[in-house]
């Protein structure tokens, strides 16, 4: 393979490889919170006598002639010569090779000596494996450290496909760890997906790992990715890859916009989030009041049980016991309720629920659990808890999935339940 670097010190670098010519692109990855690029990834693109020719059929040419190895650090060379004019506190983006990984202290020793050429901190050049791309994770856990040790930020790419592991993950102890778009999709399609993904963008970062959402494309893609946690952002949506003589103001400019129009449709989605738990407070309160009274638990939960979602009412004493039965919408569905042996809870005891415990610590509030797996019917539920004045905790149960797609905002203690 003949390669040769042709003028290096532009941001229009070009290698040429048997007469197909290559260029660095690089597309922008924004920060949500600080509302600001933060970072690009560095992308080829190829022309062959004026054509275009995909990526993919250039490193398959390369891996078929055993020479991905020498693409990678030809191509790392590129990158870096093309970045090393931008201005600004943002990170490159640079794709590993496998082949680059089992290879690790030459590979790093020219990246190394390339940063230092090119006026460029290790730690403003992110690595991106690929956790399963290579069967010799001992090569790449080595590649990882060693790239650590040398001052280079390290991130897994495309997290979520094929076998990818937290076991992986942990061991490798990336900065960043970059999602896959196939779970983004998902998650634009099936509630259920949209809250995987919240979780596990949620269990990532209580790990110890930014994470970022990738190949977002689609006005609702973004919205679904804004209404997370990520960290990161990056996809078509928000800027395509392209040369860096492209000003970086317009592109935060672009960002900023779709980002003020999410937050306003998230204050709208709010108020009517707002007006649900405000009339959902009322009426638990108001039963609280007849149970106070007298009244039996059938007849003090008639109206709550009319609220959409809202499925269940029981009592619990000051131990968690359960006392009596359930109270049960009419229409609430369940899976083989004859059957199941969890249905019946007369006398069970609930005091490990957080809903309980928190409900005794906040005699003056409505407590929210975190939705969980309801043991009567094995559906999705949050329970709602409020200690009576001087009498037993009152308990609520809701399906969240049947109200709001979904995605109602929950706050884990509601407006004071008692004046």
């Amino acid at each position: 393979m003949n390669m040769a670097l042709m003028g290096t010190h532009t941001t229009e670098s070009l290698l040429r490889i048997n007469e197909t010519t290559i260029q660095s692109r690089y597309q922008p990855i924004f920060s949500p919170t600080h509302q600001r690029l933060v970072g690009y990834e560095a992308l080829l693109r190829a022309h062959r006598h004026g054509a275009p020719v995909s990526p993919a059929a250039v490193l398959e040419r390369a891996h078929a002639n055993g020479r991905m190895a020498l693409l990678d650090r030809e191509l790392h060379t590129l990158h870096l010569s093309g970045f090393s004019q931008q201005a600004g506190p943002v990170w490159l983006f640079l794709n590993i090779s496998p082949a680059t990984c089992v290879d690790s202290e030459g590979a790093l020793d020219n990246l190394e000596r390339n940063c230092r050429l090119f006026g460029m901190n290790p730690a403003q050049v992110v690595l991106e494996v690929v956790e399963t791309a290579l069967d010799n994770q001992a090569a790449l856990i080595r590649f990882v450290t060693r790239a650590r040790t040398r001052g280079f930020q390290v991130a897994i790419d495309d997290f979520g496909t094929g076998d990818s592991n937290f076991e992986r993950m942990w061991r490798l102890d990336p900065l960043i760890i970059k999602i896959d778009r196939t779970l983004l999709t998902n998650a634009t399609q099936h509630p259920r997906a949209r809250q995987l993904l919240n979780g596990l963008v949620s269990m990532i970062r209580e790990g110890g790992s930014l994470v970022l959402l990738e190949g977002i494309e689609t006005a609702e893609e973004a919205r679904v990715a804004l209404s997370t946690e990520a960290d990161l952002l990056q996809g078509f949506r928000f800027g395509h890859p392209a040369s860096l003589d492209d000003p970086s103001p317009v592109r935060e400019m672009a960002f900023a916009d779709q980002l003020a129009a999410f937050q306003h449709e998230r204050h709208q989605v709010n108020a009517t989030h707002d007006s649900y738990l405000r009339l959902l407070n009322r009426e638990l309160v108001q039963a609280c009041e007849s149970l106070k009274r007298g009244q039996s638990l059938e007849a003090a939960c008639g109206r709550m049980l009319t609220l959409a979602g809202i499925r269940r009412c029981f009592i619990l004493n000051d131990e968690g016991i359960q006392i009596g039965g359930v109270i049960s919408d009419t229409s609430e569905g369940t899976r083989g309720a004859d059957f199941n042996p969890l249905h019946q809870s007369g006398g069970a005891c609930w005091s490990h629920r957080d809903y309980f415990r928190r409900a005794l610590e906040h005699p003056d509030r409505v407590c929210a659990s975190r939705p969980y797996v309801g043991l009567p019917d094995a559906v999705r539920t949050v329970t709602f808890a409020t200690r009576i004045p001087a009498g037993p905790v009152f308990c609520v149960d809701m399906h969240p999935d049947e109200v709001f797609e979904g995605q109602l905002n929950l706050p884990d203690l509601l407006p004071p339940a008692w004046d």
